[in-house]
């Protein structure tokens, strides 16, 4: 309990400092979503934001297999995801077995790749609702309270660090923030073929190693995928060997 008490701390200072310095929004979002899993009765962990045309995209994913799952629900339009975010509350699936008939794309796909229960928990402030963050878990049952509300905590740090870009603008900017977040997602997946082709290595790895060579050079997480998506081979070479 100690070192989860730490780590989750530590988070929230982690997301406390995108307040008051700039900030890569795919490296935050990403790091949130890990920490969740890290931190929560959770095996996976996913965030959607809405694009410039009010639609949902994936930004952030735990794994390449949690992003499978939450591209099914945008391509079908169901799932706790989707339901979170045009409710604008919390949808909860302690079992996704039962959940069939209200998911019934999403919840058996979910049951084939090993998860059986699902939370959304919104990325809103008053009246804005950007996204939500969402939680998949490999047995049934009901998460801890403690774990909800933290999780709901951290979603609503990430919903200010984001609207805060905005502070004197209007909202035409923060969705092309948000619109900027989701072109660099795009150039990272392509980042991620090239490593995984390059290396022999999974695209959980290879999206590993990009974020450890970024951080350890200090260079933004974009700015090194749009140099490895460009096929730079020794800089592809070089994030490939990092561990």
């Amino acid at each position: 309990m100690p070192d989860r008490e730490a780590l989750l701390t530590r988070t929230f200072v982690e997301a406390a400092d995108t307040l008051v310095s700039d900030f890569d929004v795919v490296d935050l979002l990403t790091s949130l979503a890990t920490r969740c899993t890290d931190l929560f009765d959770a095996s996976e962990a996913g965030i959607m934001l809405t694009d410039r045309n009010g639609g949902l995209q994936v930004v952030a994913s735990s794994s390449h297999t949690m992003k499978r799952l939450e591209l099914l629900e945008l391509q079908h339009s169901e799932g706790p995801c989707i339901d979170c975010y045009r409710s604008g509350e919390p949808v909860t699936g302690e079992d996704l077995s039962g959940q069939v008939r209200r998911w019934p794309r999403f919840a058996p796909e979910a049951l084939e790749q090993g998860m059986h229960s699902a939370w959304a928990l919104p990325m809103r402030l008053r009246e804005t609702t950007l996204g939500s963050l969402n939680l998949l878990r490999d047995r049934p049952g009901p998460i801890r309270d403690d774990d909800l509300h933290a999780a709901q905590a951290l979603a609503d740090v990430a919903t200010i660090a984001l609207l805060q870009h905005r502070a004197a603008e209007d909202a035409r900017l923060l969705t092309e923030q948000l619109q900027t977040a989701l072109v660099s997602r795009v150039v990272i997946e392509q980042a991620k073929g090239v490593l995984a082709e390059r290396a022999g290595l999974t695209m959980d790895v290879a999206f590993e190693r990009l974020r450890r060579f970024a951080r350890d050079h200090q260079r933004r997480l974009t700015d090194v995928a749009q140099d490895v998506a460009a096929r730079d081979m020794a800089l592809v070479d070089a994030v490939a060997r990092s561990t």
